[in-house]
This record gives structure tokens, C-alpha cells and sequence, in this order.
């Protein structure tokens, strides 16, 4: 029964200073929700490090970055990752109750 959990994974560190993104890529199951909020936000930024990691999961998982978190670190003009999804609280929260469970990435 465990394989038929509808998990969200959510990030919050940069992928510029912790592995939190990197690991949970490697350990999610594919047909997961990944969120970047907080500082991971940078990791939805196309050109970075990590970008090229993220694209080549994009079959794997929908990827959704946080829009107000984007904002507070004046990041909302930069161009994000192609089929990275920007969702507001009220989207975090839908997210939330469409899945069956939360793991956060720390």
C-alpha cells in the first residue's frame, strides 16, 4: 500500500549550500510533487548548477517553486526552469491537501 502514497516533497535550502535538492531527487519516487520555497527557490532558476539536474527529472516529478518566496529574494523576474510551476499559499495549500503526505527536505 505504501507505493500508493501521493507523496509532496518540499525544499527549503539553497541547493548553492546544502544537497536537501540532490538527495531528494535521487530518493523521491517518480510521480512526486517537489516544492522549492525558502532559499531552494534558487534552485528553479534556469542557468544555475542545478538546473540541468532538475530539467533532465522533469518526466519524474512536477516541480513547483513558491511565488513569494521568489519575490522576497527579488528573484520574480528571473527566468525559471520550463515546467516549474509558480504557485502561490493558496496553491501551497491546495498541494498540500492533494497529497497524502508531506516530506520536508531540510
Amino acid at each position: 500500500m505504501s507505493g500508493d502514497i501521493k507523496m509532496l516533497h518540499t525544499v527549503n535550502k539553497s541547493p548553492f549550500e546544502k544537497t536537501s535538492l540532490s538527495s531528494c531527487l535521487r530518493l523521491a519516487k517518480n510521480g512526486s510533487g517537489i516544492l522549492f520555497m525558502e532559499d531552494a527557490v534558487f534552485g528553479a532558476l534556469q542557468g544555475t548548477a542545478v538546473s540541468d539536474e532538475v530539467t533532465g527529472r522533469a518526466k519524474d516529478f512536477q516541480f513547483y517553486v513558491l511565488g513569494p518566496d521568489l519575490a522576497a529574494r527579488g528573484l520574480s523576474e528571473k527566468p525559471i526552469i520550463e515546467g516549474v510551476k509558480i504557485i502561490d499559499y493558496e496553491g501551497f495549500v491546495d498541494l498540500v491537501t492533494e497529497h497524502d503526505a508531506v516530506h520536508s527536505w531540510m
